[in-house]
């Protein structure tokens, strides 16, 4: 069972602000040559928004039995094919032009060694040239220690925060119970496993505009290839 499932239903709503992201994703979709991959697919939000900008089909991955449901539901008549499925585990009948890892979902991947499991399967999943592409937050300790205890309405759904700093871990909960975990990582760590998988970055922003990296950028925006 994914942590995902309990949040599937509310999982538009508490997200809407992610929407910035969209125009990114899109970009790359439209120059992308050969399949297109979507990791923690969710609700297909990034996917259904590649189908009807660019036409081309979309296959989407995610953990969460609950949040595949959701988005067969909205994608229904598109071409997105969506599979539960755990991205450490990936493997494509054909190999991708582009790889995409949108709303910050590489942050619930826990450690090193699974994260590099994640890249090392996503640069053989590639054809020379693929283009591998994700958003994760800069790491904060000053940001995350003010979240910490603190209580959020966003967008209708009551959250709570709490920061575990021996782990580099922040929990979400609701009132409810349901709970997410993500673990922050340095981007010496993204640029040591992008560089031990074989991948040559392309470019790194420091917001889904393309906004230019700097020491106050909160967001890390790869765009990652595969040599030819």
């Amino acid at each position: 069972m994914s942590e995902y499932d309990a949040w599937a239903s509310v999982y538009d709503t508490w997200t809407a602000d992610l929407n910035a992201s969209l125009g990114h994703y899109v970009s790359l979709a439209k120059e992308a040559e050969g399949p297109i991959v979507e990791l923690g697919v969710g609700t297909a939000r990034v996917a259904i928004a590649i189908v009807r900008e660019t036409g081309k089909p979309v296959l989407g991955i995610d953990s969460s039995p609950a949040m595949i449901a959701v988005a067969r539901e909205k994608s229904a008549g598109l071409p997105i094919e969506l599979r539960v499925g755990d991205m450490r585990e990936l493997e494509l009948e054909e190999p991708a032009g582009l790889i995409y890892v949108p709303g910050r979902s590489l942050l619930h991947v826990h450690g090193w060694r699974d994260r590099r499991e994640v890249f090392e399967r996503v640069f053989a999943s590639f054809r020379p040239g693929g283009r591998f592409s994700f958003n994760v937050f800069a790491f904060s300790h000053t940001f995350a220690a003010q979240l910490d205890g603190e209580t959020q309405n966003q967008n209708g759904i009551v959250h709570t925060s709490h920061y575990f700093p021996a782990d580099n871990r922040i929990e979400t909960t609701r009132e409810d119970g349901a709970t997410i975990r993500a673990w922050w990582a340095t981007k010496a760590e993204w640029d040591g496993l992008l560089d031990v998988a074989g991948f040559e970055v392309e470019a790194l922003y420091g917001g889904v505009g393309g906004e230019p990296l700097t020491d106050e950028s909160l967001e890390y925006v790869y765009v990652a290839r595969k040599p030819a």
